[in-house]
């Protein structure tokens, strides 16, 4: 696939600045199995969702990752908590001591040219942490000595981390959230979900439609655009999933059952079929649940394993999870709707409204179980 196949203009006016209220006031893009396309409101998905289909969440929660800490100096570093890294085996540091032996995260540093491994930054509550090592393009390895917890030092001194298209922080951070994040951790929030408000879940659960939840920590990188001329050269970045057994057994009962599973979101889809290509949605679950990283890349022509409909947001062009939205609803079907969206002035990106899309109709009678 050619990168300007992923070229789907979308004037600046539509790019959604902040959310609306109620969540679920918000337009939806139906596109039907057979094709068609229907303009609806968020609420109305109780109406269009069946009896046994199983919504599958992504319930990671947004950490307020942006940080603005200091060098010893006093020279000011906006530092951005990415996500946990492996301390390094064997190693502990004394309490009190800035080293490897409590919690280490990459994180982005800006501005970072002057710094140097092994210096210290200081964060707002006067906590000291240590640039362990330099990753690259702006990158370290933040370590924390064994008495502070750098999620606690986040939760009181941070702020969410907004996409770059969002111009003014939101009058309510909660807005950035879903109402079932439950498992902190992303640098970016799984935005197909924003949509539901708990009275939504309620009556969806009311006319027969379940849930389960996965936990897939949700990266930064997700906003950078693919710059390689060839998509699929592009190199994608790694998230971290969970999955308890209780959402596996859900998973593998709708899909014995020839129920329809739907995936809330990108997220939730990667989740779904990293779970499917490892073999892990066959047979009867074992253990406590599984856990692991993916960095699937799904492109056009990627076989969907496990996800019947997708819900999703209107997303950015060049972007992988643009392409994992053609992979499914299908190229030239996806950017007729998009081309429809623009001329209907849907609102666009993270705060904008949503969409619904089948399985194409001839994919889904050629599909296995």
């Amino acid at each position: 696939m050619l990168i300007e196949e992923l070229d789907v203009p979308v004037p600046e006016r539509l790019i959604a600045q902040r959310p609306v209220e109620p969540r679920d006031s918000c337009r939806l893009l139906y596109v039907a199995a057979d094709g068609s396309l229907k303009h609806k409101v968020f609420s109305d998905l109780p109406d269009l969702l069946r009896p046994g289909d199983l919504l599958v969440f992504n319930d990671s929660r947004v950490l307020p990752a942006r940080v603005m800490a200091r060098k010893p100096t006093g020279a000011t570093i906006e530092v951005l908590f990415l996500r946990p890294l492996a301390a390094p085996e064997g190693e502990s540091a004394a309490d009190g001591a800035i080293g490897p032996g409590g919690e280490t995260w990459e994180a982005l540093a800006r501005p970072s040219h002057r710094l140097r491994p092994g210096g210290e930054l200081v964060l707002p509550g006067g906590e000291r942490v240590r640039l362990t090592e330099s990753l690259g393009g702006g990158r370290w390895a933040v370590s924390a000595p064994e008495s502070l917890s750098l999620v606690a030092a986040m939760e009181e001194h941070g702020l969410l981390p907004l996409p770059p298209y969002i111009k003014s922080y939101p009058e309510e951070p909660s807005s950035y959230q879903t109402v079932y994040a439950s498992e902190p951790g992303s640098a970016a929030a799984p935005t197909a979900g924003l949509h539901f408000t708990p009275e939504l879940m309620a009556r969806l659960t009311g006319v027969g439609v379940r849930s389960a939840f996965v936990t897939l920590h949700v990266g930064l990188d997700t906003f950078l655009p693919i710059r390689e001329q060839v998509v699929e050269e592009h190199v994608i970045h790694t998230e971290t999933y969970s999955v308890t057994q209780e959402a596996l057994v859900a998973i593998r009962g709708a899909r014995d059952a020839g129920d329809r599973i739907v995936a809330v979101g990108t997220t939730a889809t990667r989740v779904l079929e990293t779970l499917a290509l490892r073999g892990a949605l066959e047979g009867p679950p074992t253990g406590a649940g599984l856990e692991g990283s993916t960095d699937i890349f799904i492109t056009p022509g990627h076989r969907f394993e496990s996800v019947d409909v997708l819900l999703t947001n209107l997303h950015l062009p060049r972007s992988s999870v643009l392409a994992l939205t053609m992979a499914f609803a299908g190229v030239q079907r996806l950017r007729e709707a998009y081309e429809e969206a623009v001329d209907l002035e849907y609102r666009f990106f993270s705060f904008g409204d949503a969409m619904l899309a089948e399985r194409p109709l001839t994919e889904a009678l050629h599909a296995e179980r």
